[in-house]
């Protein structure tokens, strides 16, 4: 999605309304589809089958071994109809083909809008479902609420995350958004103007950069409020808005920041954002399928500028990811420049680790737990 958005970019077209709504509704059961595996397969073993569990039993096994068959079998219904409608609209579900410079390649037709129209109002269902097991888990268990805001935990950094002229969570467009560590907007910035903004710093131990915002300066690996380090993925997006667009996951929005501080900065409330994400999305999808325009055929605006350069900026489900492309006048591609999601939050990750590390290894020794 970041690319098709760089090369409507560097063609110079913006697309049509419909192509718009199209592309965040395929965008936005993107989002569900894997914010499921993610919390399913990779977070919820450890704190449903439980952090004492043996490691061979925490995994998505183990998962459907705690909670039962039918409890499995509804969260993988849930992923694989989020994939279907990423299928409907992009043409396949993995790597989809649907984006062209300028809008879409097909539109829905109304059979298809009613099957997503249902599918979207089940995974609205579906994670509300998921928050109140995250509920009964975690936040009525005082011993992992206290895990979650442990300083093992805890890491203080910016945060930065696209959002909309409301300051709302938007995970397809509207301009970038930083706070710094108590909240206070630092910058606010459109994606084009994204290289004004960061920088990366280069360290001979690994082939990653390292992300920073260029007001602040790379001050090192160090958790201080004059070093540039920032954070995006969930914890971020919900950080930098104000509040959420949709009733439902407003609703838990306030009460995430009810129960931890505002800005959170503690790691393991990710997953607990990362099902509040779930939830907006899958609402976004029910207010987008109903849109009238949704079945129109004003797809594509055609291009008629010679190609140039453009950027293109998503939140992706694990972060803000730029993508920056300069081309010939035949639109071959001739530089490429991309700060994926994880190398936004390399520094960050490096702090978390050391942090976890220096709290829970002491003489060497370690629990698996």
């Amino acid at each position: 999605m970041a690319s098709g958005k760089a090369i409507d970019a560097v063609y110079g077209v913006e697309p049509p309304s419909a192509a718009k709504k199209l592309r965040e509704l395929h965008y936005c059961a993107h989002i569900v589809h894997s914010h499921i595996a993610h919390f399913y397969a990779l977070a919820a073993p450890d704190f449903v089958v439980g952090p004492a569990a043996p490691p061979e039993k925490r995994n998505i096994l183990g998962l459907i071994e705690k909670v039962g068959k039918e409890a499995g079998l509804k969260v993988i219904r849930a992923r694989s109809a989020a994939q279907r409608v990423q299928e409907i609209i992009g043409g396949r579900a993995t790597h989809p083909v649907c984006n062209l410079p300028g809008g879409v390649s097909k539109q829905i037709s109304q059979e298809e809008r009613d099957e997503i129209a249902s599918i979207a109002q089940n995974l609205v269902e579906f994670s509300l479902w998921s928050l109140d097991l995250f509920d009964k888990v975690v936040l009525q268990n005082k011993e992992y609420l206290d895990m979650v805001l442990s300083d093992a935990y805890t890491t203080p950094t910016k945060y930065m995350g696209l959002v909309d002229e409301q300051n709302r969570l938007n995970f397809y467009d509207g301009d970038i958004r930083v706070v710094d560590e108590q909240g206070n907007e630092v910058v606010k910035f459109k994606p084009h103007e994204y290289k004004d903004h960061i920088a990366e710093h280069v360290e001979s131990w690994t082939y990653l950069k390292f992300p920073y915002l260029k007001k602040f300066g790379w001050k090192g690996l160090e958790a201080r409020p004059d070093n540039g380090i920032y954070r995006v993925n969930t914890i971020a997006r919900l950080n930098v808005s104000d509040r959420l667009a949709t009733p439902k996951a407003q609703e838990h929005f306030e009460r995430f920041y009810e129960t931890l501080p505002r800005p959170c900065h503690h790691t393991l409330a990710m997953h607990w954002a990362r099902l509040i994400e779930m939830l907006y999305a899958s609402e976004r999808m029910v207010e987008l399928v109903n849109d009238p325009e949704i079945t129109s055929d004003k797809i594509r605006n055609i291009p008629t500028e010679k190609p140039s350069e453009g950027v293109g900026v998503v939140e992706a489900p694990r972060g803000t990811l730029y993508h920056h492309y300069i081309t010939d006048e035949n639109g071959i591609v001739q530089e490429v420049n991309l700060i994926v999601a994880t190398v936004n939050n390399k520094a960050a990750m490096n702090l978390s680790i050391r942090a976890a590390a220096a709290a829970l290894i002491k003489g060497g020794k370690y629990d698996q737990g």
